[in-house]
């Protein structure tokens, strides 16, 4: 995309702000001129994220979508089944702890320069001492047996290794440096072109590439925000736009809505145990009322997700009960009767809470029943559910007080006070982060300090499992076993709201191919599958 192309997309954004006119017949006839000269091969994309550290997936690039110019060993099929990438197949040892992972014999570098076991090597090497959000604790070792096996030897037994595998881009040792993150050599589908930062990225096929020949040869990623890249595509010069839900209901003549269904979810995690303590750093932990189990079933089970859904997303989206809805490792015996607000009285009035003030708000003698909400406060969807949920507990005698901050002010306030957050992964590994009683206090994960010695060692067991398959009882069973786990039939350590739907405005004919279930919203899931893109007509 040229210098003038951007400066069309900003005069059509300004432009259609300032026209609130609907589209008529002859505009929809001016955007098919508009697109007339660009070829057939060519697509301009619009998402409102830029990897702002680059992409390098040593650093984290990828975990969040295709790594575009990076291949991975394995990856995950359209059913999140584990596959075959560069690798040709792996084997784990008896005791677990070792694997061995066999490298296809005809794979080039799109400079030309053939992959190998020795870039494999660097790369995982490289990422355990990058000190980024890619997680390589557990590997002690990785060898390059010959040029296409690889060994790895980890500390301990992990099932969930196997998704390092999956989401690790492999780069390449010679070509590695410090910019590397700006110049990405890779295996990929496509290789990087152009990069203006704040603006845009043009990529283009690579044609080292040994996988199936992507249909276009040209992409561009223009970083647009929400109100611009709706903007674009009314202007007809984008292709596919990123838009939220609140842009959903007005059509765009030449333009399909395509909905995706995801686990980018939202929910509320509550202080679990009492106050008292203090982190290392001083900050307050625990929190007298949501300690309380009864004032956090009370509010999962008041909580009306559908009216969420149809009210603040208008729609597009599912109840969301755990962190891990419609996932290999979810358990469906999770799923609650929600918007009860008669058991969620009676939960309250077994465990002493009432009103005996007579101010509208419950008490249990010596505490009344309020506290906190924190989100993050430029994220518009977050404050409306959290303020949606205030006014859903209000007739339960609950009185949450919302306040939006910057993640600095959340951080100290997440382990005292209840913090509308957002997680997603296609790694069970999540699981055990955000609930896992090892990781309590330790920055976003289990911010409440949860803890169930049965939920641990189901965790426990799910880790050490030998793979993925013999792990995913023990995730489900951590959930609820019947008689505990950490969902709302449990200990409700997180009231779960929402699964937000990604939707997308996309060129009629443009087939986007069959979108596995998404991530959270970081990066671009969306181009997970970018290689099996085309024109339908």
């Amino acid at each position: 995309m040229t210098k003038k192309f951007l400066s069309l997309i900003v005069i059509a954004t300004v432009s259609i702000s300032l026209m609130l006119a609907g589209c008529s017949s002859s505009k929809s006839d001016d955007k098919n001129k508009k697109n007339e000269g660009k070829p057939k091969d060519e697509l301009v994309l619009a998402f409102d994220s830029e990897p702002a550290t680059g992409f390098d997936p040593t650093t984290g690039w990828g975990r969040y979508g295709s790594p575009l110019f990076q291949s991975t060993l394995l990856k995950r099929d359209d059913k999140l089944n584990i596959v075959n990438d560069l690798a040709t197949s792996y084997e784990v040892d008896e005791e677990g702890k070792v694997w061995t992972v066999h490298l296809r014999d005809d794979v080039n570098f799109s400079d030309g320069k053939p992959l190998t076991a020795r870039d494999v090597v660097f790369t995982f090497e490289t990422a355990a001492n990058s000190g980024s959000v890619v997680d390589l604790n557990v590997l002690d070792k990785v060898e390059a047996v010959n040029d296409t096996t690889v060994k790895f030897t980890l500390k301990e037994v992990q099932s969930t290794f196997i998704n390092n595998l999956v989401a690790t881009g492999i780069v390449p040792q010679h070509a590695y440096s410090e910019d590397y993150a700006e110049n990405p050599i890779g295996s990929g589908p496509y290789q990087l072109v152009q990069w203006d930062k704040g603006q845009q990225i043009i990529v283009k096929k690579n044609p080292e590439y040994y996988g199936e020949k992507p249909y276009f040869n040209k992409l561009t990623f223009v970083f647009l925000n929400e109100d611009a890249a709706y903007a674009a595509a009314q202007a007809g010069t984008v292709d596919l736009a990123y838009i939220p839900a609140a842009f959903s209901n007005k059509e765009v003549p030449g333009m399909k809505l395509e909905t995706v269904k995801t686990v980018d979810n939202r929910g509320i995690v509550f202080p679990y145990v009492k106050s008292g303590d203090f982190t290392e750093d001083g900050l307050p932990i625990g929190n007298d009322v949501t300690s309380d189990p009864a004032i956090r079933h009370a509010i999962d089970m008041a909580v009306d997700r559908k009216a969420l859904i149809d009210g603040v997303l208008e729609g597009y989206g599912t109840p969301a009960y755990t962190s891990v809805d419609g996932l290999p490792w979810w358990n469906p015996d999770t799923v609650i009767e929600d918007g009860d607000l008669d058991g969620a009285r009676k939960v309250l009035e077994e465990a002493g809470w009432k009103d005996s003030d007579g101010d509208g708000v419950l008490d249990n003698g010596s505490l009344k029943a309020e506290f906190s909400l924190y989100y993050l406060a430029n994220d518009t969807i977050r404050q409306s559910l959290a303020i949606a949920v205030a006014d859903m507990m209000k007739p339960l005698g609950i009185n949450i007080k919302v306040e939006g901050g910057s993640w600095d002010i959340i951080g100290k306030k997440m382990y005292s006070e209840a913090v509308l957050m957002g997680w997603g992964s296609h790694d069970p590994h999540e699981l055990y982060n955000i609930y896992g009683s090892d990781n309590a206090g330790i920055e976003y994960y289990n911010t409440g300090y949860y803890k169930n010695d049965k939920v641990d060692e189901y965790f426990k067991k799910a880790l050490h499992a030998k793979s993925e398959a013999e792990a995913i009882e023990f995730w489900k069973k951590a959930q609820w076993d019947g008689t505990t786990g950490l969902s709302g039939k449990g200990d409700a350590a997180w009231a779960w709201l929402v699964n937000i739907d990604h939707l997308y405005l996309v060129k009629d004919g443009l087939d986007i191919g069959d979108q596995r279930i998404h991530v959270h919203g970081h990066g671009w899931p969306a181009t997970d599958n970018i290689a099996d893109w085309k024109w339908s007509k």
